[in-house]
């Protein structure tokens, strides 16, 4: 169980992803768990990642802001000599958080960093990335993020998929090009097909596209007044969104919980959501 003390370097990590990914093979994940305790949170830090995704200034973290504190330990462990996919080319196909109450900005955090479950996927291998932040001990945060290692699939691992529950349009939101930008200068999330056309262009996109966690950012955003304290809050991203784009938002009761999706404006779904 390794510790990290500090934030990981995110342009020496993504350096190496580069210079190693076209030699890693494996059919394995690593047991290892990076940890990182003493987490503080930076007020002008957190300030900016919210002007970013819509978020109001609040003393309570946005749910998804965690997930941007530990993205560095996430992204050493998938650079580590033993993990057996190039980090440039997987593809985040779902998320799910779990808060058991909201998290305060003065809160002194512990980070934990995992990968597990190897599966098959219809267009690959999927596993996940799991994180847990604790308070004095206490988990009072998971996260699972889902990717794809595209290759030779299995039709067996279809598995269900969500539907589009969220009903009409309740909002139009225009999203600028440099959204991507200003969210990797925010996350550290610098993958190059976020930042600009031709960068996207040679991983086979037309225009850069937005990062998953701030379209997941964005409609939690939106939604920021009917969160309950304790709730998870899965999506699926289905369709890439392109940069700049003119999107609709969609959000209804379903239940106890609420459903919720972004949509191109011909309708179809860029990310499907609910909160429960």
């Amino acid at each position: 169980m390794p510790e990290v003390s500090t934030a990981p370097s995110l342009s020496a990590l993504y350096a190496k992803a580069v210079v190693t990914g076209p030699t890693r093979r494996g059919d394995r994940l690593p047991d290892t768990e990076y940890v990182r305790r003493d987490v503080e949170v930076d007020r002008d830090h957190l300030a900016e990642y919210d002007r970013v995704c819509g978020f109001g200034l609040r003393d309570e973290l946005p749910i998804t802001y965690p997930h941007v504190l530990s993205f560095g330990l996430s992204v050493r462990l998938m650079t580590d000599p033993g993990f057996p996919f190039p980090l440039v080319g997987l593809v985040h196909v779902a998320n799910r958080i779990q808060q058991e109450r909201p998290l305060r900005v003065t809160d002194v955090l512990t980070q934990r960093v995992r990968v597990a479950d190897l599966r098959p996927h219809p267009k690959g291998t999927q596993f996940d990335v799991v994180t847990e932040t604790e308070v004095d001990g206490e988990v009072v945060w998971r996260e699972t993020s889902t990717y794809l290692r595209r290759g030779r699939g299995s039709a067996e691992a279809a598995g269900q998929r969500a539907t589009d529950e969220a009903g009409e349009p309740t909002a139009t939101w225009r999203v600028p090009g440099d959204t991507g930008r200003r969210y990797a200068a925010v996350s550290g999330d610098r993958n190059p097909i976020h930042l600009n056309a031709l960068a996207a262009k040679a991983f086979g996109f037309r225009r850069a596209i937005a990062h998953g966690m701030w379209s997941k950012a964005r409609c939690l955003a939106a939604l920021a007044e009917r969160l309950p304290d304790r709730c998870t809050v899965d999506v699926e991203f289905r369709k890439p969104l392109l940069l700049p784009a003119t999107v609709d938002f969609a959000a209804q009761r379903e239940g106890a919980g609420v459903a919720f999706a972004l949509r191109s404006r011909s309708g179809k779904p860029h990310l499907l959501g609910s909160v429960r």
